[in-house]
């Protein structure tokens, strides 16, 4: 088996495992000829050799992504990843700390609104 096969079948796996099964499945049937090699490539390089490097822990990568896409203001994106950080074993408390470090460094803005979509997720986790 070629490396990217081997990413792509643990990328797939890691996916699920962080994503869960129903994201990665809507995310496979919204797939069209157009979107196929984006959804590859993530897959591959993202979740089969980013996120299987053993450097961090899901926990660390989790909270670095969260930090990027709230300073980003990828709403859609963060509150898909706060949901994988609680899969990740992140508390609340965990995910409010990262949120407050992205106030001091990214902006209040951003926190805030950060902030309520992660107050948003948590309270529908539970």
């Amino acid at each position: 088996m070629s490396t990217d096969e081997e990413h792509a079948i643990q990328g797939t796996r890691i996916r699920r495992e962080v994503l869960g099964n129903d994201h990665v499945d809507r995310a496979i049937a919204n797939t069209t000829d157009f979107t196929a090699p984006f959804q590859d490539f993530i897959t591959r390089y993202a979740w089969g050799d980013i996120w299987s490097r053993p450097g961090l822990s899901r926990a660390d990568r989790s909270m670095i992504t969260l930090a990027i896409l709230a300073t980003l203001r990828q709403e859609h994106e963060l509150a898909m990843h706060v949901r994988a950080a609680v899969r990740n074993d992140l508390t609340p408390a965990q995910i409010q700390e990262v949120l407050l470090q992205v106030a001091v460094y990214a902006g209040v803005p951003a926190a805030n609104r950060a902030f309520a979509i992660a107050a948003e997720v948590l309270e529908n986790a539970t």
